[in-house]
Order: structure tokens, then C-alpha cells, then sequence
């Protein structure tokens, strides 16, 4: 390929595609209250619009490394970016529920593809010197996607339908698909990919997927309490277990697992999945709280997640190009960024119910420098000691990881704050007596209140408490989001010290070899 205009429109051509799968993993979250109203569905059905794209899409992720192999790099891209534009299409002209569910099943099959094979491109394609610079404009994309998901959702829905979050995709996805076949250009070398193990596929299916459905629908059905939960988490364990037997038994498998023998590749990994916990579980709680709790609006708090996510994208040619001049080792951004999310996390739990807009500009442009810094060095770093041939498979295991992190964020950041809030309240509503002077003066003042805009005792004191009480839940709420950031801070603290283990010879950027794939 020439080192010219054209590795940029290969920039341009993977970013589209990785900001299609990125987005479209949030963008539907804020849209499915009216798909209810409009399709005559119910909240558990409706669900299974997210459940069956993140299933769909984690099974295909890991898939692809293979799959590149056997229909050829540019082949397996395009065919992605294909099948994602045209289930688009369906997802929108959908008249029920359980054909939008079906279509965004196939529409995960089509996404899944997108983010691992687009940056195995760029690490395929570029010389290492122009590699961080190419790395940091695809990692907009992959950071700035789940951020600018629910804004662009809650717009779209506003001013149009539900139905326009998916016809936007499609000139996206067309142009895509037009560059890919214009700029993205099969290499000479070959690499080659065994037959299709179908046994494999089956327990890949029943291990991530079975793990991504409990994961999206545990809290919904009160976990282990349901049997549903309890089948699917059998079923998951299976899966994973003999997935992992498979792969390591088989020849060439579908996912290389080998590779997590690799010190510096096994750690990364473990970096991703705490990176895609940070993420995807910052930008699952920020909205909530702000929308359920301060009473902000959708739009509002699109805005309010706006500066941060530019941050993000300022710093990704910086710290890209920093990485080029070898000033200092990647570990040391990496280790930087990881403290930075620490500093938001531990800010926001400090968090109030007087907090504004302004509160939460600079903690959270400190979290967007810091995802900037993060997201570069550690690609880096995990792919250091990897060959290229063996790129995209590193690149599938580490995006797969990744999800399932932030899908365990969202789960457990979501249970945690139901059970947590529960304990706060319990413990609140302890001091919420006629016998504690300070609850007892706060409820005469409400009394009168009532009293005088004309209730009578009785109605007047039955509201003042009401009014207590609903101000001691939103109390409660405070203090649970509050610890939530501070768990999700100290992750990310835990991270620092463990950057020690990639200290040793140096670390360089994966060398720049042409690979075309049968």
C-alpha cells in the first residue's frame, strides 16, 4: 500500500466502521420506551433489543480473527459492514418486537466484525512509525462511540423516531463498504485458517453468549432466584469450559489461546476488560443519576458527557504522537491515564444532590485525558510481543474481553446499586423519627407547609411524611452512586502497580508486515 492518501482513508474507512458497532452498542438504550409504546411490547421483551445485539456480537468478535483468515481480510470486512447496514434496514421497518429482536441478533452477527478486524488492519497496514498516530484516531472511535451513543439516541428520538436510530447507520454504512473496496487492499502473504469447528462454534455460542444474556438479564430476573438464570448459567459453564478445552486441543483453533501465554499479552488482556469495566460502567451510571436523581434531561446530559469525550478525542493524536517520538515507555501513559480515572471516580463520590452541569465538567475532562492516555499505550503493550501474523487473533480475544467488561460493569454496577441503595435507606430511614429532634423539626416544617395551602392535619401530615421520605431515598440514592464511583476509581487504582509486570526489555509497537488471509 502507498504511504500516502490512501493509509488515511483507511483510517477514515476502520473508523466509520468501528464508530457503526461502537454506538450502535448504546444508542438504542435511550429509544426503548417508545419502541414499547409503538410496538405494543413490554419492558422484559423490549430488553432482549440490547441482550440480542451484545450476545450476537461478543460470539462474533471472538469469530473473527478466524474468519478474516478464511474469507480474506477485506472480504470478511466489507461483508460485515454489509450485513450490519442491511439488518439496519429491518431493525427500522420492524412491526413488532420480535422481528426488531431478530434483526438486531443479525446486526450484532454484522457488528461483531467491524471493531477487531478494523484495527487488525491498521496494525497490518502501517509501519510501527505511523502506527500511533493511526491507532489514536481508531481509538476516538472505540472511546468516544459508548459516550456519544445515548446524546445522539435521545436526539434522534426527540426530532424524529425510534426508527431513525437505525436508518442512520445505512450512507454510513455505504461508505464504508465503497472504501473498503476502493482502499483496503488483500497483502501477498498468507495466512492460513483451518476448517470450520463446529463443535467449537456451538460452545463459543453457549459460553459468551449464555454469559453476555446473564450478564444483561440477571437483574431483571432477580438472578438466581430464576430459573431461567440458573439454566443459562449451567449452560455458560459448559460452553466456556469445553470452548476453552476445544481450542487448546485442536490444531488451528478458532480463537488462539496460546496466546495468553504471552506475560505482557495476559496482562493487557486483564488491562482491557477493567478498561471496558471503566467505561462502559462511568457511562451506564452518569446518565441515570443525572436524569433519575438531579432530573436532568436527555439532552442535558448529552451535553454534560460532551467535553469529556472531546477531551478523548483531543488527546488520542497526542499521546499518538508522543508514542512515535519515544520519549518515554507506553507503560508510564498507560499508568498516567489510569490514575486520572482514579482522580474522576474519587471526585464524583463526593457527589451531591446540589450538584450542576459545572460539577461535573472538569472530573469528567479529567476521565476523557485519561481514556486518551490509556487507550493507545495499552494497544501497544498488549500487541508488543505478538507476531504480526498472530495480530488478529490477539485482537479478537482482547476486543471480546473488553465487552464482557463492560458488560460485567453494567451488571454489577446495576445490582449494586439496587441492593446497596436498600442498605442506605434502611440505615437512613433509622433516624427518620417523631423521636430524633432534627427528622421531628424537619417534618413540623413540612406539616405546616401543607398546612398552609389549606390540607387538613391529618392529609398535611400524611404528605409531610411522604416528602421526608422521598428525600431520604433520594439520600440514598446519592450515597450508592457515590460508592459505585469509588469502586469503579479503585479498579482502575489496583491497575498501577500491576503495570510494573510489563517492566523488562523494551516495548515497541507490532512490526509492520503485509498479511493477506485465505
Amino acid at each position: 500500500m502507498k504511504l500516502g492518501f490512501d493509509k488515511w482513508v483507511v483510517v477514515l474507512t476502520v473508523t466509520t466502521a468501528a464508530l457503526l458497532q461502537t454506538i450502535d452498542s448504546s444508542i438504542v438504550n435511550v429509544t426503548l420506551n417508545q419502541m414499547m409504546g409503538n410496538l405494543g411490547a413490554s419492558l422484559g421483551d423490549i430488553s432482549w433489543v440490547v441482550t440480542g445485539y451484545a450476545a450476537a456480537s461478543a460470539v462474533m468478535i471472538t469469530m473473527s480473527g478466524w474468519l478474516s483468515a478464511k474469507l480474506g481480510r477485506r472480504n470478511y470486512f466489507a461483508a460485515s459492514i454489509i450485513l450490519f447496514t442491511i439488518a439496519s434496514v429491518f431493525c427500522g421497518t420492524s412491526t413488532n418486537v420480535w422481528e426488531l429482536v431478530f434483526f438486531r441478533v443479525v446486526q450484532g452477527i454484522g457488528g461483531g466484525g467491524l471493531l477487531t478486524t478494523a484495527q487488525s488492519i491498521l496494525i497490518q497496514t502501517f509501519p510501527k512509525e505511523d502506527l500511533g498516530i493511526a491507532n489514536a484516531i481508531f481509538g476516538m472511535g472505540v472511546i468516544i462511540g459508548p459516550s456519544i451513543g445515548p446524546t445522539l439516541g435521545g436526539y434522534i428520538t426527540d426530532n424524529l423516531s425510534w426508527n431513525w436510530v437505525f436508518y442512520i447507520n445505512i450512507p454510513f454504512g455505504i461508505l464504508a463498504t465503497v472504501l473498503t473496496y476502493m482502499f483496503i487492499k488483500e497483502p501477498e502473504e498468507k495466512m492460513t485458517a483451518g476448517k470450520m469447528d463446529w463443535l467449537a462454534l456451538v460452545l463459543l455460542t453457549m459460553g459468551i453468549g449464555g454469559l453476555q444474556i446473564i450478564l444483561e438479564k440477571g437483574q431483571e430476573k432477580d438472578w438466581f432466584d430464576s430459573g431461567f438464570i440458573v439454566g443459562m448459567s449451567i449452560a455458560a459453564a459448559v460452553g466456556l469450559i469445553g470452548f476453552i478445552w476445544r481450542e487448546l486441543a485442536v490444531k488451528l483453533p478458532i480463537l488462539d489461546l496460546s496466546l495468553l501465554r504471552r506475560r505482557r499479552f495476559a496482562v493487557g488482556t486483564l488491562f482491557n476488560f477493567i478498561l471496558g469495566f471503566g467505561l462502559f460502567a462511568s457511562v451506564f451510571i452518569i446518565p441515570v443519576f443525572c436524569q433519575t436523581i438531579l432530573g436532568f434531561t436527555a439532552s442535558q446530559t448529552g451535553l454534560l458527557l460532551m467535553p469529556g469525550s472531546i477531551m478523548t478525542g483531543m488527546m488520542m493524536p497526542v499521546v499518538g504522537g508522543l508514542l512515535r517520538k519515544n520519549y518515554i515507555s507506553p507503560v508510564w501513559y498507560a499508568a498516567i491515564g489510569f490514575l486520572l480515572f482514579f482522580g474522576f471516580s474519587y471526585d464524583l463520590s463526593a457527589i451531591s444532590l446540589s450538584a450542576g452541569p459545572d460539577y461535573f465538567f472538569w472530573p469528567l475532562i479529567i476521565r476523557g485525558i485519561g481514556m486518551g492516555m490509556i487507550f493507545i499505550p495499552l494497544t501497544t503493550i498488549t500487541l508488543s510481543d505478538l507476531k504480526s501474523v498472530e495480530i488478529p487473533q490477539g485482537s479478537a480475544l482482547t476486543n471480546m474481553v473488553r465487552q464482557l467488561g463492560g458488560t460485567f460493569g453494567t451488571a454489577i454496577m446495576t445490582t449494586y446499586i439496587s441492593t446497596r441503595s436498600v442498605l442506605h435507606l434502611s440505615r437512613l430511614s433509622d433516624n427518620v423519627s417523631i423521636y430524633n429532634p432534627f427528622s421531628a423539626d424537619r417534618i413540623r416544617q413540612y406539616t405546616g407547609l401543607f398546612l398552609s395551602k389549606g390540607d387538613a392535619l391529618m392529609t398535611a401530615t400524611r404528605k409531610a411524611y411522604g416528602l421526608m421520605q422521598g428525600g431520604v431515598m433520594k439520600q440514598a440514592m446519592v450515597m450508592t452512586y457515590a460508592d459505585s464511583f469509588l469502586i469503579i476509581g479503585g479498579f482502575f487504582l489496583i491497575c498501577v502497580p500491576l503495570l510494573l509486570l510489563f517492566t523488562g526489555k523494551k516495548i515497541e509497537a507490532p512490526a509492520h508486515v503485509d498479511i493477506a488471509m485465505e
